[in-house]
């Protein structure tokens, strides 16, 4: 192996997640309760992108800890919450949400992220649409 060769693949592996394109992305969320008259828009941030994962196909030969698969989360969080025209007296019209201020490369935390791989369409509304600019 050239010395060359093995230079470039330890600085790869020491500065791989420098180069990760994870961070906050624009997103719309729509949220609607079952009472109100209206479907809320609401204008926010996601942790999204791309992060540096390894090949677990040499499994045997590496330390469990090298075999996590990492994905973009969030590092910090902050919440907002959002007020739903339309809805009764009778009916709570606010709605909390997550804004991503930074995000980061690591292990899904199904505390507060969606880990599934599968994409379901969900996001979309079934009633008139209002939008909200926080």
């Amino acid at each position: 192996m050239s010395p060359f060769y093995l230079l470039s693949l330890l600085f790869g592996l020491a500065f791989g997640q420098t180069a990760s394109l994870c961070a906050p992305s624009e997103y719309i969320i729509h949220v609607e309760k079952r009472e109100c008259t209206y479907c809320l828009a609401i204008n926010t941030t996601i942790c999204a992108g791309f992060c540096m994962t390894r090949d677990s196909n040499g499994k045997k030969l590496l330390l469990k800890s090298a075999l996590s698969q990492n994905v973009c989360t969030y590092k910090e969080i902050l919440y907002q919450t959002a007020l739903i025209p339309g809805c009764p007296l009778h009916t709570i019209p606010y709605y909390s949400y997550p804004v991503a201020v930074s995000c980061k490369c690591g292990k899904c935390n199904t505390d507060y992220s969606d880990c599934v791989h599968e994409k379901v369409r969900t996001n979309y509304c079934t009633k008139p649409q209002k939008l909200c600019n926080m």
